[in-house]
């Protein structure tokens, strides 16, 4: 060592608290909240879902309360699914070029004015069904304009290593508000009607709003193609066109979604089938979010260990479509929880990971339009199922209509395991799986 020279002091290497686990150090399932303004954005989320998740069941209830007709309450469904058709693409226009937290927080005071209306038409005692249609009309539309800046927000706020994961835990726990939503309608109903549970979701609405003013959300400035309506939604569609693997994630969400759907015939089963009460149809309605919950759980232990993420889709899609047969044949309240938990744990699990495949598969300058497009399965595909089976229900009755839609998830899965190597071989881990 030269005179005069300090000796080096070699500092002690610093632990890396998110190394790869051992079998000692097991991933923790809250990790990915030390992101702040994921965090933040999680509870806001879920404090809204709540109040939509409860209103939702609130206004299936209270249509089949006003009318006795499976095919009015399947209405309800036909004018989310008319409304989410229409405006997501636009929604998915408008989230690529304008500032995402201000769109979302415009799109929340909207659905918080629509859903003071119908609470305050309701507590006066002169609410008709028409009124129902206008409000599931406004907060949908509201809706086709939240849903693709909720998933476009998510890749801004959490590093690409941790998407995957901020992905499977947003969906197990937005499942706390399905879960609770539901219970919290069969509730409020009984305790002071469906108006009551309605002025409750505008408070939730309001409390989002406040949230999402404390999160910091980068804004994308669009490219040239996106300028023009037209050209920027043509680009969209033909960037999901190209790959194969999101157009077999959406055919199996639609084939369950659609065919499969259970929801619309929940109140018909509950007062003819089951003969239990509001307190029950809440337990009911609450039980596929429970299973949800579970189902999320493991799947983000499953994307810790990298399972073969194409194989469970196909799984989970098929265990769908026989948990839907199960609850059309059950006869009593306790094997009708057991199918509807059986739905959610399926739906969970399918859910979460086509969602993460698309955000692997989507560049963020496409994410809006993208997302408009996957919301149109998401959320288009239920409400038009409500509209399919409220129709085919009054046709056949519930259980015949359910047992026969629960078959056509089951038939395409197994086609999509056998034929699709897209589907059959994507996994997580895989980033810009195309």
């Amino acid at each position: 060592m030269p005179q005069g020279t300090a000796p080096q002091v070699i500092p002690p290497k610093p632990r890396d608290d998110h190394a790869t686990p051992t079998k000692k150090q097991r991933p923790r399932f809250p990790e990915v909240l030390k992101h702040r303004d994921y965090r933040w954005y999680l509870i806001g989320v879920v404090i809204s879902q709540i109040g939509t998740q409860g209103t939702l069941v609130a206004m299936l209830y209270h249509m089949y309360e006003l009318t006795g007709s499976t095919l009015q309450v399947g209405l309800v469904g036909a004018a989310q699914g008319i409304a989410i058709f229409l405006l997501s693409p636009i929604g998915g226009y408008f989230a690529d070029r304008l500032d995402r937290k201000r769109l979302l927080q415009v799109a929340q005071g909207v659905s918080m004015l629509a859903s003071l209306a119908i609470a305050v038409v309701t507590l006066a005692g002169v609410v008709e069904p028409w009124h129902i249609l206008l409000a599931v009309l406004v907060n949908t539309a509201a809706a086709a304009f939240d849903r693709p800046v909720r998933r476009a927000i998510l890749p801004v706020l959490l590093p690409p290593e941790d998407l995957v994961k901020g992905v499977a835990l947003m969906n197990p726990v937005a499942e706390i508000s399905k879960l609770v939503g539901p219970a919290l309608g069969g509730i409020l109903i009984a305790v002071g009607g469906p108006g009551l549970m309605y002025s409750v979701d505008a408070l939730s609405f309001l409390i989002l709003i406040v949230i999402v003013a404390f999160i910091r959300v980068p804004h994308v400035e669009p490219e040239p193609s996106a300028m023009n309506f037209v050209s920027s939604i043509r680009e969209g569609a033909r960037f999901v066109k190209d790959r194969p693997l999101i157009l077999h994630l959406l055919g199996l969400d639609l084939s369950a979604m659609i065919f499969a759907a259970y929801r619309v015939v929940l109140p018909a089963l509950t007062v003819e089938v089951l003969d239990v009460g509001p307190a029950g149809y809440g337990l009911l309605a609450a039980a596929p979010p429970l299973g949800a919950l579970v189902g999320g759980v493991v799947v983000y232990r499953l994307v810790a260990v990298s399972a073969p993420a194409g194989r469970l889709i196909v799984a989970g899609t098929m265990g769908y479509g026989l948990s839907a047969i199960l609850l059309a044949q059950s006869r009593s309240l306790g094997m009708a929880l057991v199918a509807a938990a059986g739905l959610g744990v399926c739906d969970a699990l399918c859910t979460t990971l086509r969602h993460a495949g698309v955000l692997l598969a989507t560049p963020d300058r496409l994410m809006g339009r993208v997302g408009a497009l996957y919301s149109m399965s998401a959320q288009g595909g239920p409400a038009l199922g409500d509209l399919q089976m409220g129709w085919l229900s009054g046709l056949l009755g519930v259980s015949a209509a359910l047992t026969l839609g629960g078959l056509v998830p089951i038939f395409y899965a197994a086609v999509i395991g056998v034929w699709a190597t897209t589907v059959r071989d994507f996994r997580t881990e895989d980033e810009r799986a195309v």
